[in-house]
């Protein structure tokens, strides 16, 4: 039995993904949720696994295409007594008036679909056989047939997908198997790309070829099943670069096209999602920021001392895991800042919790995942959800429900050599602290002049939910912490 499985609805507000890489091609035989394909949401790329155990009969979408929720995406050949299709996904032969009816209640007792860890229940007959894949002739998926391989590229959590690049189209079938295959390619989809016209290779390698001008269809494979790796494209460089250094052919500056004056790109994924997000705050929480500059040497010297003793030399405890704890006390002090705007109930929210969202600047953009309860953690604690938080963010491996529920942001401008600015409130929060760079400054100290650690922290919040003199007071709290972690003793 044909079943077609449709895009499932995605979560968190997500009507579209990306099909990054398929691992299976037609023909391959697969398990119940094993991974089938990575796609990418406005939010995170996430792992797509399969809603049968059966062989794959087509891919519908090739990769790099951008696919709504409802559209079909790949087929299965199911072998079983399944009488009604799961959830997302739906036979290939549409039943009639009678067969539907009858299958309703079966229908309703399955569970909905959901993007990660959903399967039906195994349905009974036995698993099928794996069929032998079609021979000349047939197109090949040219991208997303594997990921990156840690031996290859050194890319964090990537893995090569073995026996996956074989031919995705299927051969013409004989007279024989004609009517099966009529009903079996009754989806009316887009062909998907014959390999020809792109060469095998991972995202991140696309990506170098990119940045250094390299046709990867100039380029020889010596990955897997051809697969073009990174040493490959820098392999390419060499033999194009003679002894001097200099490039072999120099590029026709002469005509209009040689440096195109503009490009277009798609607004797609995480870009459309912060657009919107930064326009609905700007637009709909008055904003107000406040801005403290203080002598951080005290906390500076905390942090070497740590560093130094045994039991926290390898906590990574840094400035922004002291400034995270210091917000999550000033906090408990001043619980406006920690609120939510209800405009269609009419209530304001108070949070008796603190979910600390992290602003984190990764290759697919801005993100801000949350560490939850993080007012509950002491540093060690914060130091290394931290780490585990920023690690996922950058690899783009953060799930979807990380990515919400933040009830207060801050922010580290300092690492990009920025001293203050005035950041923009993640839709639905009170306040956002942006933390500038540290930099030794001359400095008032003891009735003196002396070199100092000086720090300037960032305010941002909603005028509507926090009044002036509680954001100060929140702000002036921090930096007490900041200028005198004793101080913390007063506070709690």
């Amino acid at each position: 039995m044909i079943k077609v499985f449709k895009l499932p609805d995605l979560g968190e507000g997500l009507t579209e993904s990306e099909i990054v890489a398929w691992l299976v091609a037609p023909g391959d035989e697969v398990a119940l949720n094993q991974h089938i394909a990575d796609v990418e949401t406005a939010k995170a790329v996430v792992e797509l696994p399969s809603p049968f155990a059966g062989v794959v009969s087509e891919l519908h979408r090739p990769a790099g295409v951008v696919v709504h929720v409802g559209e079909p995406i790949v087929s299965f050949d199911v072998v079983g007594d399944a009488d009604t299709p799961d959830a997302g996904a739906t036979d290939a032969d549409t039943p009639d008036a009678g067969a539907t009816d009858a299958a309703a209640p079966a229908q309703a007792e399955k569970r909905e679909a959901n993007l990660v860890g959903y399967g039906p229940a195994v349905e009974r007959g036995g698993h099928p056989q794996r069929r032998a894949r079609p021979g000349g002739g047939a197109a090949v998926l040219a991208s997303g047939l594997a990921v990156d391989d840690p031996a290859e590229d050194g890319s964090a959590g990537g893995q090569a997908v073995g026996d996956t690049a074989a031919s995705v189209g299927r051969a013409a079938p004989d007279a024989g198997t004609s009517a099966v295959t009529d009903q079996v390619t009754s989806v009316d989809q887009p062909a998907v790309t014959s390999g020809a016209d792109r060469p095998r290779s991972t995202p991140p390698v696309r990506a170098l070829a990119r940045d250094l001008g390299i046709d990867l269809t100039t380029v020889t494979g010596t990955g897997r099943d051809g697969l073009i790796t990174r040493d490959d494209v820098r392999a390419h460089i060499t033999k194009s670069v003679p002894a001097t250094g200099l490039p072999v052919t120099t590029p026709d500056r002469s005509g209009p096209e040689a440096f195109p004056r503009e490009t277009r790109a798609p607004i797609k994924s995480l870009r459309k999602l912060t657009a919107k997000a930064m326009v609905q705050s700007a637009f709909t929480a008055p904003h107000v920021t406040e801005f403290l500059t203080i002598d951080v040497t005290p906390t500076v010297e905390l942090l070497y001392s740590l560093r130094a003793d045994r039991g926290f030399a390898d906590a990574g405890i840094g400035i922004l895991t002291v400034v995270a704890r210091a917000l999550c006390i000033a906090v408990g002090r001043t619980p406006a800042v920690n609120t939510r705007w209800d405009e269609s109930a009419g209530e304001i929210v108070q949070f008796h919790y603190v979910n600390l969202g992290i602003a984190a600047a990764t290759p697919r953009g801005l993100v801000v995942p949350n560490i939850v309860d993080a007012d509950r953690l002491d540093l060690q604690g914060l130091a290394a959800a931290l780490a585990e938080l920023t690690t996922a963010a950058r690899a783009g491996t953060t799930a979807p429900a990380a990515l919400s529920g933040g009830t207060i942001t801050v922010t580290n401008i300092g690492v990009f050599g920025i001293d203050a600015g005035t950041p923009i409130l993640n839709p639905g929060e009170a306040a956002i602290l942006a933390m500038g760079a540290i930099r030794s400054r001359p400095w008032e100290y003891r009735g003196q002049i002396a070199l100092r650690k000086v720090l300037t922290l960032s305010l941002s919040f909603d005028h509507r939910l926090v009044d002036g003199e509680q954001g100060s007071r929140f702000l002036a709290d921090i930096g007490t912490i900041l200028a005198d972690p004793a101080r913390v003793l007063t506070m709690i």
